[in-house]
């Protein structure tokens, strides 16, 4: 007859023994040294979550429990090796045998073990998103499903799809009603898709990102004799970022913790911010619904920020419906500088208020390297950007792509390119290839077809006695032909069989946003190109479609200050071009900056910061000084006139005669002369190398 016996190991001593309450405070101590079962530790921001983690696993490993029991699960493989270092320096013990990393690591090395029980073999390969987005993309063709004659969702697209419906763990039709609800007509081709994508991936052996989670629950729920074999092994099992994590992981989590239920989360409700790729806080928020007999501990203390911060940071989670309520306190000193909330009308003033405030911080010594703009999302940016390049002021990019750099950014603006300047054959090429069927060879065929049509011709006649303009920019004095209509030459033109609809509805959508061959307002423009044209296109081939919808809705509302559609071209041409001369130019004029770098604007944590411009519009207005609203005070008129100069000098304003920046210097000079008197020695300064400047260029 059959035994099973549990190996007992000896007792575990270490020649260190760690002074608990002297290394950490009384909140940390307490949820270090908690006894077994479930806790779940709510640590506020800058609270020292990481050591508390830390600190537990050093104080399991003291009272013996076996390193290879312990599983610490962390938001990336780093974390984990750094926690597992500070271990290794506070114990002189061997705790390789700990596991510790992500959710999808610890996926990964138990399916290498087991995966022969759903049928695949350890040499298994993992796909990137680009293989899955290929695989996908091959399944869909021998699906007998051609995305050029119907608007079927692209392969990345599928698999941000399909990576929804393993992380959130929700029906196919529940998730596409929910999050696609534009794709609900094709669930019936999606779901088949779905299911021959599953088959190939058996076949070849692969797995994609998510079925290092999907897979091994499912072994578990399917196999309980290996269920079983992990649940004795990790006897303890540490969590971090509890709130960010989704619904499948923390099935993976109650599972294995199902007997023994010694099972720590640490995190911060109010800290969620991944709910985008499918985390759900509210996986922290019902622990001790899952668990009732769960110790709550609360660590309060922050570390990080001054009080004033935190007064800020307290009365802003304070409304919170849903949340464990708890107050930060501060350990650092004062420093006797309260937040400002300023109100302003609209983003083109904040803006301005934004790009004033820092000339007054420089003026104070500031480096420029010390200050940053913080934003939630790229266009938020888009005054700003437009505002610093006016003032001549040095900035940088931390988060990624600049705004009118974005490939749907660029897509939109085509369309007003080319009926800007029926010449541009970027644009052409550009806007004809997000049609189905069209291709680069197809794209050239019609450009040359196009060449000779009256507007590409008169455009030329028109042109003979002008400088070429810009690629993109139109010469201010230039418009097409009056009275004609786009719509009728493109009608004209060839184009493959399976490309006439969409054919035909660009040509419609060219005569609406240019009737007559006269452009319409710029913001108008990009309404209709959007509804009738783009949004479709950007459905079934970008993942993040509703970011960059966003993005594009911003863009309409920007251009509503431009009536005149060459205006609106030659500014956002000119945000990308100033960046790009900053990037470019290693001579920096000493008047901008006195750190020797510019300063940042970011989406996300950045470089060090001392002085953080926060771009706030709603809310009461509590600053009692008012925001100037001179013709110009002389700080930004002085950096206007700079800008100019510097500007041209690298061609990024080619588009203006030499006679009109002159008389841009005039009238921008006068008005801040107004003010010489009144401004600092550093601001006569300016003024006066400004009057030098315009000297040369008379």
């Amino acid at each position: 007859m059959s035994r099973q016996y549990t190996l007992e190991h000896a007792p575990r001593s270490t020649s260190i023994h760690i002074d608990y309450a002297a290394e950490l405070n009384e909140q940390q101590l307490a949820a270090v040294t908690a006894p077994p079962g479930p806790l779940l530790v709510i640590a506020g921001a800058g609270s020292g979550k990481t050591r508390t983690l830390t600190y537990r696993v050093a104080y399991l490993l003291e009272n013996g429990i076996d390193p290879r029991n312990i599983l610490l699960l962390t938001f990336t493989n780093k974390a984990a090796r750094q926690m597992l270092d500070r271990v290794a320096n506070l114990l002189p013990v061997d705790a390789s045998g700990l596991w510790g990393g992500t959710f999808h690591s610890v996926g990964n090395r138990i399916l290498r073990r087991h995966g022969s029980a759903l049928g695949y073999s350890s040499g298994f390969t993992i796909m990137d998103r680009e293989d899955q987005k290929d695989l996908i993309n091959t399944v869909v063709a021998s699906a007998g499903i051609d995305p050029k004659e119907i608007r079927f969702p692209k392969g990345d697209v599928l698999a941000e799809i399909f990576s929804f419906v393993v992380n959130t763990e929700k029906p196919l039709e529940e998730l596409l009603a929910e999050k696609f609800p534009y794709f609900l007509p094709l669930l019936d081709q999606i779901r088949d898709v779905h299911g021959r994508y599953e088959k190939k991936k058996k076949t070849t052996n692969s797995l994609d990102f998510d079925d290092l989670l999907e897979k091994t629950l499912s072994m578990f729920q399917q196999h309980e004799r290996i269920a079983e074999f992990y649940r004795r092994q990790f006897q303890f099992i540490l969590v971090d970022e509890y709130q960010d994590t989704n619904k499948i992981q923390a099935d993976l989590i109650d599972l294995l913790a199902r007997e023994h239920r010694n099972v720590m989360v640490v995190g911060d409700d109010a800290q969620s911010i991944y709910s985008w790729r499918g985390a759900n806080f509210q996986n922290i928020l019902e622990f001790p619904k899952r668990y009732p007999d769960a110790q709550v501990f609360k660590i309060e203390m922050n570390y990080r920020s001054v009080p004033e911060i935190l007064e800020v940071a307290n009365a802003a989670i304070a409304a919170n419906v849903q949340q464990f309520r708890k107050h930060l306190s501060a350990t650092r000193e004062s420093n006797a500088v309260k937040p400002a909330l300023v109100a302003l009308n609209d983003g083109a003033e904040q803006a301005q208020f934004v790009a004033q405030r820092i000339l007054e911080l420089r003026d104070e010594d500031v480096d420029l390297s010390d200050i940053a703009v913080l934003y939630r999302a790229h266009y938020h940016a888009i005054e700003l950007q437009l505002e610093l390049s006016r003032r001549g002021i040095p900035y940088q990019i931390t988060s990624g792509i600049r705004f009118f750099e974005q490939a749907h950014i660029k897509d939109v603006t085509s369309f007003i390119r080319f009926v800007a300047n029926p010449r541009d054959e970027v644009a052409f090429n550009r806007m004809v290839k997000l049609l189905p069927g069209i291709g680069n060879r197809t794209a050239e065929n019609l450009w040359r077809s196009w060449e000779g049509s009256p507007v590409a011709a008169g455009a030329d006649r028109g042109a003979e006695s002008k400088a070429i303009a810009p690629a993109g920019v139109s010469d201010p004095g230039y418009s097409t032909a009056s009275g004609y209509n786009f719509g009728e030459r493109l009608l004209a033109m060839n184009v493959p069989a399976r490309s006439k609809k969409s054919w035909t509805q660009l040509a419609h959508t060219l005569d609406e946003i240019a009737p007559g061959g006269q452009p319409n307002p710029p913001s108008d423009m990009i309404t209709s190109v959007v509804e009738a044209i783009y949004d479709d296109y950007a459905k079934v081939n970008f993942p993040n479609y509703e970011l960059r919808r966003e993005d594009l809705d911003q863009l309409a509302v920007f251009a509503r200050q431009f009536k005149d559609v060459h205006e609106f071209l030659s500014l956002s041409f000119a945000i990308g071009a100033h960046q790009q001369c900053r990037c470019r130019s290693s001579a920096k004029p000493n008047w901008r900056q006195r750190g020797g770098q510019p300063f940042h604007g970011a989406s996300s944590q950045g470089p060090r910061v001392s002085h953080c411009v926060r771009d706030l519009v709603n809310g009461r207005n509590v600053s009692k000084q008012p925001l100037a609203r001179h013709a110009g005070c002389a700080r930004r008129r002085t950096a206007s006139v700079l800008c100019l100069h510097h500007s041209r000098a690298r061609r990024t304003l080619s588009h203006l005669s030499a006679h009109a920046v002159k008389r841009r210097l005039r009238r921008r000079f006068s008005a801040a002369i107004t003010f010489f008197e009144r401004n600092s020695k550093p601001t006569r300064r300016r003024l006066a190398g400004a009057a030098g400047e315009m000297t040369k260029l008379e």
